[in-house]
């Protein structure tokens, strides 16, 4: 049997980059200021994979789940680390300050749960600068957009993206 007869396929639920293609494109340009606020601030390229997987987890985005794994290990993240991130907690992997970027992520992208806490901001601006912490909000907010968008119409199928 082949992979297709086996695999169930998600299907597309609708071609968003087709019907709202200037807001595709304006997600596109959102995406780049993020990276380009990210890199301004030197923010390790393994630390934004995480984020973006981490994201993705929770919004149970598959695409971007499988394309941020695949750019994660082009930028060297380890598999033992990428396995290990839905209980970055329980584990020894992650530095203080990557801690503290993940807590964070979590936080906002689960912000109507708790509203981001006092205590998540508090741990994320002690690691990082002011400048950090804003490209950090703008890496969580595109990410959380780009989820939305995946999750929602399936825009794109998971296995497809090609680093």
């Amino acid at each position: 049997m082949s992979t297709a007869e086996t695999t169930p396929q998600v299907p597309v639920r609708l071609d968003f980059d087709s019907h709202a293609a200037g807001f595709s494109r304006a997600m596109g340009h959102l995406d780049h200021a993020a990276t380009k606020e990210l890199d301004r601030v030197g923010f390790d390229p393994r630390l934004r994979e995480l984020v973006r997987i981490r994201a993705s987890q929770i919004n149970g985005c598959a695409y971007c789940i499988d394309m941020h794994t695949k750019d994660a290990r082009a930028v060297g993240e380890t598999e033992q680390r990428i396995y290990a991130l839905p209980a970055w907690r329980e584990t020894p992997f992650f530095t203080a300050r990557e801690g503290a970027a993940l807590a964070f992520t979590e936080a906002v992208t689960m912000m109507p749960s708790d509203h981001v806490p006092d205590s998540a901001y508090e741990a994320v601006a002690a690691q990082f600068s002011a400048d950090e912490v804003a490209a950090l909000v703008s890496l969580i907010v595109t990410i959380n957009a780009w989820n939305a968008i995946g999750v929602s119409t399936r825009a794109w199928t998971p296995g497809s993206y090609q680093p």
